[in-house]
């Protein structure tokens, strides 16, 4: 008979709490696989505040044009609502590997073996991080886009938060589900050459599809795209970067119309 893989991560955990000392996992989880979360400009912890991760994966500080365009997204949202902000620098903060002890203390948690010291430290550090990525009700990123697609830490950022029983869930049946439902995301892109409809020897955009498909796959299905490009590459850069403020303004005025 095939394993019920829907209650595997749940089941070894509660076996590992109970042989070892609970050091962090899916069993707080509402049901196997399963958790709840608030809607996009509503918190379920009493607070008025919408709380937004600020994912920034540019290098360029106040040079990069695409936290430019965040920035508009988060005023914007913060006019006509208590916003709460958490800003994640990707490149300039700490942002855990997810290496052999996170991987050993992972599989840990789920087969009930006993975790190394190592392995419980590098676990409950990824589950930090994971902890403020649910927190938010909305997510807003600012990435440039890289070789054709998303640069490394951000890749990193989501090999560390898309754990089973976190983000998704799976059923041998129906394959997987996302939990991270009832959440908004604005994604802002931004590069040198590459735009809508450029010929093939351009470059290519593989950022946006992954994203989008990354952010549907957790269970977040309401994502805006803006794009400020090219950057470089335009000989009125002014007013591309205008008519990306004023989407940008736009798009999260529709969200706070939709509240």
């Amino acid at each position: 008979m095939a394993p019920d893989w829907s209650t595997f991560a749940v089941r070894n955990v509660a076996v590992r709490d109970a042989r070892h000392g609970r050091y962090g996992g899916c069993a707080r989880r509402e049901g196997p696989w399963r958790r709840s979360t608030p809607s996009a400009l509503h918190t379920g912890n009493g607070s008025n505040d919408v709380k937004i991760l600020h994912l920034n994966a540019s290098t360029r500080g106040p040079q990069s044009e695409s936290l430019a365009v965040a920035q508009k997204v988060i005023e914007t949202l913060g006019s006509a609502s208590q916003i709460e902000v958490d800003s994640f620098d990707l490149f300039g903060d700490d942002l855990p590997a997810f290496d052999a002890d996170a991987v050993g203390g992972k599989m840990a948690l789920f087969t009930g073996a006993e975790a190394t010291p190592a392995q419980k430290q590098a676990w409950e550090t990824v589950k930090a991080v994971f902890e403020r990525f649910a927190a938010a009700d909305v997510y807003v990123l600012n990435v440039p886009l890289w070789n054709n697609g998303i640069p490394y830490v951000l890749k990193q950022f989501i090999d560390v938060v898309t754990q089973p029983g976190w983000t998704f869930g799976f059923d041998m049946e129906k394959g997987y589900t996302g939990l991270m439902t009832g959440k908004r995301a604005f994604v802002v892109y931004a590069s040198g050459v590459y735009h809508e409809n450029v010929p093939a020897n351009f470059g290519s955009d593989f950022a946006t599809p992954y994203l989008d498909d990354w952010f549907k796959f957790i269970g977040v299905h309401d994502i805006e795209h803006i794009h400020v490009a090219p950057t470089v590459v335009n000989a009125d850069f002014a007013s591309t970067k205008a008519a990306a403020l004023a989407e940008a303004e736009a798009k999260a005025k529709q969200l706070l119309a939709a509240a």
